[in-house]
């Protein structure tokens, strides 16, 4: 079967399963979910078998470690796969769920939460994305069709057959989740392409694979282009938190859209605090502007480049800046609207930082990394989001629901 044949044919299939699954009660996915936590469980060592052949063939394709990183399974990450379904199983339905007004001519009109349809889910890299947009996707009415990387595609074909293994035992259609498990490129350029079947593309990973899918879809798009992450340490900042802040936000997983990629550091407070951010972070690459390296004049000289990159990776761009304003204007021409934050002891500085960075999500006296849909108590995240129509920053179970309008009337018509 040709690539293009085999996309459409799952996508159909999940057309259909989709319309089963608007019907659905809250019962019965949350038992379904708590099948595939089950069933991950149960089927660990399968799992890690499968990522190991992943990590395998990464290596030999010469993949960073910190992409390795992205890709590796092992127990803990399998526990927290386990928890993040039942976290989502634990949530509220929002499917259903109405807001209803009587009309003064006496008809009464609902305004009524409804599943989005057929998501696709294009990634890279990390395989608890397969159980986390699985999850989500089942939890709010929706059939998904995923396309991880090529990089992950063992384990995700295992980890999509646990998921439909566990859908059977619970009467559920198993085309509710698909999975191209093909490595043809064009799987992509077909799947963005499914109007009538597929509602709505999440793409996930790197700032050229977004860039594709917006340029070839034919049906809508979610996304963000990439998480250049900024952090602003003001003068009155309280230094040995904001060190701490620092170094989780770039070294805790710095391969992560939401991991910190450039520094911006207030002059005032700039000869204490950049010799404290180069001791701690031993292990990253500084890269910063001449003001910079006259405080530290080992670490190499950041180009224009170097403010605009998302290195994914144990490197940090570094800026001396003059004021809080300055701060703001420097995020304003490079940042990419993810996540920024703000280091200070001051409250209208704090304030003003709040009101005036225009990012889907803003940080004040705290990590980058907390840019998370699990962190944000939504379960788990099948995106984060750049855009501001419909849905915007960490995307949870109701982001994936649109809704219908209902008019109860009794022989009401209009004059």
């Amino acid at each position: 079967m040709n690539i293009m044949v085999y996309v459409e044919d799952l996508a159909k299939k999940a057309k259909h399963a989709s319309i089963i699954l608007r019907t659905i009660p809250a019962k019965r996915k949350n038992q379904a979910l708590e099948n595939v936590a089950l069933s991950l469980d149960k089927n660990r060592n399968s799992i890690i078998s499968a990522n190991k052949k992943d990590l395998e063939n990464g290596n030999k394709a010469g993949l960073s470690d910190a992409l390795l990183d992205r890709l590796a399974l092992n127990d803990p990450r399998i526990d927290g796969m386990i928890q993040s379904v039942r976290e989502i199983a634990a949530l509220e339905d929002s499917v259903g769920q109405i807001e209803g007004v009587k009309r003064p001519q006496g008809f009464t009109l609902e305004k009524v939460r409804v599943p989005i349809g057929v998501i696709a889910v294009v990634y890279e890299s990390r395989p608890n994305v397969t159980i986390d947009a699985a999850a989500l996707c089942l939890k709010s009415g929706n059939a998904v069709i995923l396309r991880g990387g090529s990089e992950a595609i063992e384990s995700n074909r295992r980890l999509t057959l646990i998921i439909k293994e566990a859908l059977k035992v619970s009467g559920l259609p198993e085309d509710a989740v698909g999975c191209i498990d093909r490595k043809e490129h064009e799987g992509v350029h077909w799947l963005v392409k499914q109007e009538g079947y597929v509602d709505l593309v999440i793409p996930r990973g790197g700032e050229s694979l977004i860039k594709k899918v917006v340029d070839e879809a034919t049906v809508p798009v979610i996304k963000h282009y990439k998480g250049v992450c900024h952090l602003y340490i003001d003068e009155e900042a309280d230094l040995g938190m904001a060190l701490d802040v620092v170094y989780n936000a770039k070294v805790q997983r710095p391969g992560t859209c939401n991991a910190l990629e450039t520094l911006l550091v207030n002059d005032k407070v700039s000869e204490v605090f950049l010799p404290m951010v180069r001791e701690k972070l031993q292990k990253v690459q500084l890269r910063g502007c001449a003001r910079t390296r006259k405080i530290l004049p080992r670490i190499d000289l950041a180009t224009e480049d170097d403010y605009y990159a998302e290195y994914l990776d144990l490197i940090l761009a570094v800026k001396v800046v003059d004021s809080l304003e300055d701060a703001i204007g420097h995020i304003e021409t490079y940042g990419s609207n993810h996540t920024d934050g703000i280091i200070s002891q001051n409250i209208n500085k704090i304030q003003k930082f709040v009101e005036m960075v225009d990012s889907a999500v803003v940080t004040v006296n705290s990590s980058t990394r907390l840019s998370d849909g699990g962190v944000f108590g939504l379960g788990a995240e099948i995106g984060i989001s750049t855009d501001k129509l419909h849905a915007r920053g960490p995307m949870g179970l109701k982001d994936l629901t649109s809704y219908k309008w209902v008019v109860r009337g009794n022989g009401h018509t209009r004059e």
